[in-house]
């Protein structure tokens, strides 16, 4: 029987912890902190080690740098309430085998241990630590918040994929600030703003003389980027011709300048980037498929804004924070209404709208507590109806309904299903202070089919 020592100070988590774990049929020993673990590890060794992160006495990242130091051979998992790509970073590059955001999903836990028991290595530590601008609490960031913790240590060529506006340069900057690589230069480059005929030249250079208006030698972005990262942002607008050059590039590590004939030796980590259905334009022969395979070694997915709408909030603070600092202005502040009008908005242009509508509203709204009427026009007009008790919640639902029925959608039931599950549950951990065991008892569910929808829904 495996043993496992769990460290937490919150009574709540030691006990389901505890009780989840002998279930699945482990010794389970409990402390309150990590000084009393540690204390105990002079005498005798568990298998694995669960810690939060933070606890009174000895942190957590403590706990973790002292167990990799002196029992390199037991892994440890971390969890912590504190969910921020920082967290993640740290977690992974400190050492950790899995870092688990809370509230976590108790069968994923015990899987992830399951994992770690059987031998599997572990992340090795990483000195590359960096703050981010990256922002979000819901359950969909966190999944690329742990891809990057866990690439914090690699070289891996990444293939980031998401709408235009959610944030995919800043996730490619954030992996390399948090890679080997990360006192060596980051270039970027956005193929869909480059004319057709002048890629190459972008790409690798040119030799003075190699065409017309070529009146000196020009280093290109390759060798800009040399001992560094590389980001190809649209890669999917890159020339067919331009891709088999990048190609031999990943696969020889030189190239040729245009209208050169010198190799030239480069070492680059390749960062894409993508809005498009790369499998799809290989399908329509528009894109490489050894380039494609090449590429798509690890694959990060950045959600939409409407599907992380729990995140508006903290990002229309921060922005709003940023706006007032710069522009020297007094800073806003979003009234509960006005607030409800932004997550009720689709966000077509995802982070980058929100963000620029931030800054218009700390230039235009003529007092410090933003109101509905000092919204732009574009998101006033989709203020959602009101569903109140006074008013007749189920007036409004039925109102609500029949707009839909007028519009040109299908398939209504997959629309207003998410939508209604989407407010029972919010609403519910609300009532509940964000514990999802009650909250899930509110609902009705099981706490698995709890986070099974969350996990759909990007809360």
């Amino acid at each position: 029987m495996h043993k496992i020592w769990v460290a937490d100070d919150d009574d709540a988590i030691r006990i389901v912890l505890e009780e989840s774990l002998k279930s699945a049929g482990f010794d389970v020993d409990i402390f309150k902190d990590a000084d009393s673990l540690i204390t105990a590890l002079n005498k005798s060794q568990p298998d694995l080690i669960i810690t939060d992160i933070k606890m009174p006495g000895t942190h957590g990242y403590d706990l973790l740098k002292h167990v990799n130091d002196n029992f390199e051979e037991i892994p440890v998992i971390v969890m912590t309430a504190f969910t921020d790509m920082q967290a993640a970073v740290d977690s992974y590059g400190g050492g950790a085998f899995e870092y688990l955001p809370k509230p976590f999903d108790l069968d994923e836990a015990i899987e992830i241990i399951h994992r770690a028991l059987e031998g599997k290595p572990k992340t090795s530590g990483s000195k590359a630590i960096s703050s981010s601008e990256i922002i979000g609490n819901a359950s969909s960031m966190q999944i690329v918040f742990r891809a990057i913790g866990k690439l914090s240590n690699t070289n891996a060529t990444v293939l980031i994929e998401g709408e235009s506006g959610t944030g995919k340069e800043l996730i490619a900057k954030s992996l390399h600030k948090n890679s080997p690589r990360y006192d060596m230069p980051f270039v970027a480059l956005n193929m869909a703003d480059i004319p057709k005929e002048l890629v190459e030249s972008e790409l690798f250079g040119h030799e003075k003389g190699a065409f017309t208006g070529a009146v000196e030698q020009r280093i290109g972005r390759f060798e800009q980027a040399n001992g560094g990262t590389l980001f190809l942002d649209e890669i999917g607008d890159m020339p067919l011709e331009c891709q088999t050059r990048l190609l031999r590039v990943l696969s020889n590590k030189e190239f040729y300048r245009v209208g050169g004939d010198k190799p030239i030796k480069v070492d680059v980590r390749i960062l894409a980037a993508t809005h498009q259905d790369l499998h799809s334009l290989v399908s329509l022969s528009k894109f490489r498929e050894d380039l494609f395979y090449r590429l798509n070694v690890i694959r990060i997915e950045v959600p939409r804004l409407k599907d992380r709408i729990s995140d508006i909030k903290l990002l229309t603070t921060a922005f709003l924070k940023m706006h007032s600092d710069s522009l020297g202005e007094e800073l806003r502040v979003l009234s509960k209404e006005a607030l409800a009008i932004l997550e009720s908005y689709d966000w077509p242009g995802n982070v980058r709208q929100l963000e620029n509508i931030c800054y218009w509203l700390t230039l235009m709204s003529p007092t410090q507590n933003i109101k509905v009427e000092d919204l732009p026009t574009e998101i006033k007009d989709n203020e959602p109806i009101e569903f109140s008790a006074s008013a007749g919640w189920e007036k409004g639902l039925e109102l609500w309904v029949k707009d839909l029925t007028n519009s040109k959608d299908t398939n209504l039931l997959e629309i207003v299903g998410p939508k209604l599950d989407k407010i029972l549950i919010q609403a519910a951990l609300e009532k509940t202070n964000g514990k999802k065991n009650e909250a899930a008892v509110l609902l009705g569910w099981g706490r698995n089919t709890l986070s099974k929808k969350m996990k759909e829904l990007g809360i």
